[in-house]
């Protein structure tokens, strides 16, 4: 069974806000238990506001170690500037320190990654394209079902559009652009 959180609970789009949301709400909630309980209640009343504290601190490492805006539209535009062999060198290079065995493919998926006896495909030639549809997903998907892949990403520096977003949803495509793909290429060097 996968657990699977739904996007528009509390919880989600805390996971989403920065890290100071969840601070402010464990502020409010330690405020009014000390104000509303009794004495006795308090403690318990304040341990309420934990799994807000663990959010928080987790958000706040999370944004700590995120790249500048500057340093994610540096390494976009170099991407940008990269031609595909070069691209694609660092797109595997970047999954192997992920710990992924890297295949590379010819076809709609570029790269076909393994790790812990699950299989990823990887799509990212078009990177450059402007604008990105449902039709290299669908090709994608294909791949992925002709080679009983577990997952898919996309990879794109360019808009997808979005019909094409609702068809990964479905699908369950990753989409990987903007400050995901820079944090991809970021983490080779």
């Amino acid at each position: 069974m996968k657990w699977k959180m739904s996007p528009n609970s509390l919880f989600a789009v805390l996971l989403r806000s920065p890290w100071w949301a969840s601070l402010l709400i464990v502020l409010v909630f330690v405020l009014l238990s000390g104000a509303l309980l009794p004495a006795e209640y308090r403690v318990f009343g304040m341990m309420g506001a934990f799994p807000f504290l663990c959010i928080g601190l987790y958000r706040f490492w999370q944004q700590w170690h995120a790249p500048s805006p500057k340093r994610v539209v540096q390494a976009l535009e170099r991407a940008g500037a990269m031609p595909w062999r070069e691209f694609s060198a660092l797109l595997q290079q970047s999954y192997q320190r992920q710990g992924y065995e890297v295949t590379p493919l010819a076809g709609a998926a570029d790269l076909k990654l393994t790790l812990s006896g699950r299989t990823t495909l990887v799509s990212g030639k078009r990177w450059k394209a402007a604008a990105h549809g449902v039709e290299s997903l669908r090709e994608l998907m294909a791949a992925k079902q002709s080679q009983d892949a577990d997952g898919c990403i996309y990879i794109s520096l360019g808009a997808v559009s979005e019909q094409a977003r609702s068809f990964a949803r479905e699908q369950g495509i990753t989409l990987v652009s903007g400050q995901a793909l820079a944090m991809l290429i970021l983490s080779h060097e």
